[in-house]
């Protein structure tokens, strides 16, 4: 690559004019697909590569351009693309079948993995996404308490369903499109701080749970230390309203037995996905006996928690589940991407202090999140204090990110949006060629961050 810088404005042309076969199938995908994409991360100008295949940290597109991977499914494939254990697992089941209509001892399996691994998880109900298995915990803990309310944080993302949809992103008192006011009023959307809960709880009798991401809003962009856990743990419980951590990313990636293995606490429900099913689809409640049963109850004066689902327990997520919690349950694969993932933040933040570009890369476990902002200190983390929760939640629609990822893109690197994913593919090699793309993707973004 030669050392010619390009103005920001001229990468949209060069990327395009590089990948027409994803252009014509973009151009196309405007006809049949809201947005042109299936999901709102992957909405980015000009267009996302189309990819044709993918195997450990690297995925090639249909033009034939080879990229370091730190989407890595949306956090779910933390063995990287195609391992080999999942894909025979797979490949094994699918040749008996992909659904029975029946039970099957793969969700047995599945169930006893989680069960050994996930503190406090009694009993386990399976759904088909994060989404529906937040819904249903909802859905549990009111019918368990006879109350309406849910109080969740500003920033904290659920899923898409209603009562979660809420506080997403600032201003948080708006009521989202398509969400009915009535629906939106049972929601209660507080700053992460134990006693605006408290001080809520007391006053308010009709909060049937509490529900958070444990490591802070989106996956720890906003980060939220274990002793905030700890206290929310301890006031819901001195309340008597049940508390429902959201594990679907960080289930099994901050530990084997997710955060709250860390934080020492026990949720009452515990909602999971991505790396549960091994990077097929599938999700997971799990947690006390007691409240589970409520969807298994037959009989007595109180009515049965209906919980349907077409595709709960599928064979093939089964099969990839268990190859996959087998594969993460004694701990070495967490320890090893959290030290590779460290040593990515460590050297983002040399290239960025190196180049005086007023950038930081920050994080937790095996992930990292990008910040820009003329008040931080060139590749010095601990200068996030400047930045507020607001600021930190917005960075994906700014030049210096967006910019910066087309770059990056061009360059062979997919960033994923304002934060990514390292799995135990992720190698020396891999993080030598994503610093190697930094430092020229700096020089064509230059015109769009904000330097010393």
């Amino acid at each position: 690559m030669a050392d010619t810088k390009v103005l920001p404005t001229d990468l949209t042309a060069e990327y395009t004019a590089a990948r027409p076969r994803s252009r014509a199938l973009f151009e196309r995908a405007g006809g049949v697909l809201p947005g042109g994409t299936t999901h709102e991360s992957r909405q980015f100008a000009p267009f996302l590569p189309y990819i044709a295949r993918a195997e450990g940290a690297r995925k090639r597109d249909v033009d034939g351009h080879e990229y370091i991977d730190y989407a890595m499914g949306h956090g779910a494939l933390i063995l990287g693309h195609a391992h080999p254990a999942v894909v025979e697992a797979v490949r094994r089941q699918v040749g008996l079948g992909t659904h029975y209509g029946a039970n099957h001892e793969g969700e047995l399996d599945w169930a006893d993995r989680i069960t050994r691994l996930v503190p406090g998880a009694e009993m386990v109900r399976f759904t088909s996404s994060g989404t529906e298995a937040t819904l249903l915990a909802l859905r549990v803990t009111r019918a368990a308490s006879g109350r309406t309310k849910l109080i969740k944080f500003r920033g904290h993302f659920h899923g898409w369903h209603d009562a979660v949809s809420p506080g997403l992103q600032p201003p948080y008192d708006e009521v989202p499109p398509g969400v009915t006011p009535a629906v939106a009023a049972d929601t209660i959307v507080l700053p992460p701080d134990l006693g605006s809960v408290d001080e809520t709880l007391r006053h308010d009798r009709d909060v049937a749970a509490v529900i958070l991401e444990p490591s802070g809003a989106s996956f720890g962009s906003v980060p939220l230390p274990l002793e905030f856990l700890r206290g929310l743990d301890e006031v819901t419980a001195a309340h008597d309203v049940f508390l429902i951590v959201d594990e679907v990313i960080t289930g099994f990636r901050w530990s084997p037995g997710g955060v709250q293995q860390l934080a020492g606490i026990r949720a009452d429900l515990t909602t999971l996905a991505k790396i549960l099913a091994g990077g097929l689809p599938g999700g997971a409640v799990a947690g006390r006996r007691d409240l589970l049963e409520l969807i298994a109850l037959t009989g007595g004066s109180r009515r049965k928690l209906r919980h349907p689902g077409t595709f709960n327990a599928n064979p093939l997520s089964a099969a990839a589940g268990v190859a996959c919690l087998d594969i993460v349950r004694d701990g070495t694969v967490q320890e090893r991407c959290d030290r590779t993932a460290a040593a990515l933040r460590d050297s983002i933040n040399a290239v960025f202090a190196r180049r005086g570009v007023r950038g930081i890369a920050y994080g937790e476990s095996s992930g990292y999140h990008l910040a820009f902002d003329a008040r931080l200190r060139p590749g010095d983390p601990s200068s996030i204090a400047a930045l507020s929760p607001e600021d930190l939640k917005t960075q994906r629609s700014t030049p210096a990110y967006t910019d910066l990822a087309l770059a990056m893109l061009i360059e062979g690197v997919h960033i994923f949006g304002s934060g990514g994913f390292i799995s135990i593919a992720h190698g020396d090699a891999e993080i030598a060629r994503t610093i190697e793309a930094l430092d020229r993707a700096v020089d064509r973004a230059a015109g769009s961050l904000p330097t010393a």
